[in-house]
C-alpha cells in the first residue's frame, strides 16, 4: 500500500491487474480524452510502463482499491510528464466509468498531492489535461489547482491541446 484515503487504497498496480485496467484502458468512452479504447497489447504496455516508473522515480500511476469492496475501481497516480517542453510532476487519473460522479477522483488526486509535497519533496505539482476533459479539469480545481498554460501534444495523428494545472506547495500554504 501506498497510500490510503477514507474509502480508498492505492498499491502499485501488477500485471495481475490487467483485467480490471483493461476495462478502463478498452472502454472508448472512458479513454475519450486519449481519443481510442487500447488494444491488449497497448494495455499491457501501460501496466508495464507503470512498473518501469516505480523503478526508476519511486512512483507511476497506482491502482485505486475501493476499501469496501475491495475491488480495482481505478488508477491514479504521479508520473513525470512533458509539459510543452518543461518536465513536470503530474497528477494523473483514470477511473472506471461505473464508479465516476462519486468523488473518488478528487479524493485519490488530493492524497497524491498531499504525496507530492509531503513525500517527494515536490515543490509544485500539475495536472495536464485536454481543453475538452470538463470533468478532469474540475478534479484539478479542487484539488487546488489553477490554470497556467496550454500547449499541444500530437497523439495518434491528432493535435490535442491541453491545458497544464498546478499548485505550489507555497500557494497551499498560504491557503492554510
Amino acid at each position: 500500500m501506498i497510500l490510503q484515503t477514507e474509502r480508498l487504497i492505492l498499491r502499485e498496480m501488477t500485471m495481475g491487474d490487467f483485467t480490471d485496467i483493461a476495462a478502463i484502458l478498452k472502454d472508448e468512452r472512458a479513454m475519450y480524452a486519449y481519443e481510442h479504447g487500447f488494444s491488449d497489447s497497448e494495455v499491457s504496455e501501460w501496466i508495464q510502463r507503470q512498473l518501469d516508473r516505480y523503478e526508476k522515480y519511486g512512483f507511476g500511476l497506482w491502482a485505486v482499491i475501493l476499501k469496501e469492496s475491495g475491488e480495482l475501481i481505478g488508477q491514479c497516480g504521479i508520473t513525470m510528464q512533458d509539459a510543452g517542453g518543461r518536465e513536470v510532476m503530474e497528477i494523473g487519473y483514470l477511473f472506471n466509468r461505473r464508479f465516476w460522479h462519486n468523488g473518488y477522483a478528487c479524493e485519490a488526486a488530493g492524497a497524491c498531492r498531499s504525496y507530492a509535497f509531503e513525500k517527494l519533496g515536490a515543490q509544485e505539482i500539475c495536472s495536464i489535461i485536454r481543453t475538452n476533459n470538463l470533468p478532469s479539469q474540475r478534479v484539478a480545481i479542487r484539488n487546488g489547482m489553477l490554470p497556467r498554460s496550454i500547449f499541444t501534444k500530437r497523439y495518434m495523428g491528432i493535435d490535442m491541446p491541453h491545458i497544464v494545472f498546478s499548485v505550489t506547495a507555497e500557494e497551499l500554504k498560504e491557503k492554510g
